[in-house]
């Protein structure tokens, strides 16, 4: 069983920063694969980036590419998340997410985070 918890959003202007921080408790999250999906306002979830169980492997939304910056830190079993640049359209709750298979598609991950607000003012 592996708990996650995600932290670090909040209210920016457009073209600010901001890093989303998601932590892993219970079984070593390195032995999962993570990664970041976001659910806009009246949108559907979506994938927003991945990062593989040993950081080999990373992805990205085309919506965020050049933008943001998945990373791991094994000594704190903690997936971060750096988003520049930010656009209005960016504004939605993130989600954290772990699995054992490594994917795109929010179906391969089995734990959840409960997300974190992100607002990102014209």
């Amino acid at each position: 069983q592996v708990h996650v918890v995600e932290s670090g959003g909040g209210l920016v202007q457009a073209g600010g920063s901001l890093r989303l921080s998601c932590a892993a408790s219970g079984r070593t999250s390195f032995s999962y694969n993570m990664a970041w999906f976001r659910e806009g306002p009246g949108k559907q979830r979506e994938f927003v980036a991945a990062i593989s169980w040993n950081g080999g492997i990373l992805n990205y939304a085309d919506s965020v590419k050049g933008r943001a910056t998945i990373s791991g830190d094994n000594a704190r079993n903690t997936v971060y998340l750096q988003m520049n640049n930010l656009k209005p359209e960016d504004t939605a709750v993130y989600f954290c997410a772990a699995g054992a298979i490594y994917g795109l598609n929010e179906r391969m991950y089995d734990y959840w985070g409960q997300g974190t607000q992100v607002t990102v003012s014209r």
